[in-house]
């Protein structure tokens, strides 16, 4: 049955609120996935510390969108503190490589120098995007990746950020829990509007974003 997914028939997956899982790495099935209660990050209620607001003027990492597509993949992909496994299997990362090459996926890359610390990526399609996975090798890179997704999102028209499930970590940006029946409604509105990834943004968007939307930490 896994031989026979094509890219086509995974974004008509996420078209219809369902995303590939595996077990584990070694795991040669891919099972889909429709929670319940699905998670979703608002972007109009996305919050950000001080601190990490500060980081981010910093300049701390470089921010690249979309140069080292795989790099991220094999990132999320790898062991981390807390995380001895992955669900994301070989056929997973085939399917994302053609996605990446057919314009319907994104990473957001932080580097420090050439050294890539952090990243994430995600499906694009129509106003939707679904965030499949981060990682972090550096204190930050991961959370200000995040930050970053949301201000393309918000410059490039999009309506919905799907996270999945929510965790600690993403609860600490806003997101929430929603169920499936509005989820769906979500979704369909998304899908219905036009969105354009933005990988290029000036500094001084930078710097006006994380000023707007600044919480108390």
């Amino acid at each position: 049955m896994n031989g026979e997914i094509t890219p086509d028939m995974l974004l008509r997956a996420y078209a219809c609120g369902v995303f590939p899982m595996a077990e584990s790495r070694d795991d040669p099935e891919i099972h889909w996935i429709d929670p319940r209660q699905r998670g979703v990050l608002p972007l109009e209620g996305f919050h950000l510390s001080h601190r990490l607001a500060r980081t981010i003027r910093q300049n701390r990492f470089e921010v690249r969108c979309d140069t080292a597509f795989e790099a991220v993949l094999e990132g999320c992909a790898e062991p981390a503190p807390g995380r001895v496994d992955t669900w994301i299997n070989p056929v997973i990362l085939g399917l994302m490589r053609q996605l990446f090459d057919r314009g319907y996926a994104h990473s957001v890359e932080c580097w420090r120098g050439e050294r890539l610390v952090g990243g994430l990526y995600g499906v694009a399609i129509s106003g939707a995007f679904f965030g499949e996975s981060m990682f972090s090798r550096e204190r930050d890179a991961s959370k200000v990746a995040l930050a970053h997704l949301v201000l393309r999102m918000k410059l490039g028209g999009y309506r919905l950020l799907d996270t999945q499930f929510v965790t600690d970590h993403l609860r600490q940006f806003g997101a929430v829990e929603v169920a499936r029946a509005a989820y769906r409604r979500l979704l369909a509105a998304a899908l219905a509007t036009p969105a354009q990834f933005h990988g290029e943004v000036s500094d001084s968007v930078v710097a006006a974003f994380t000023q707007s939307i600044t919480q108390t930490s």
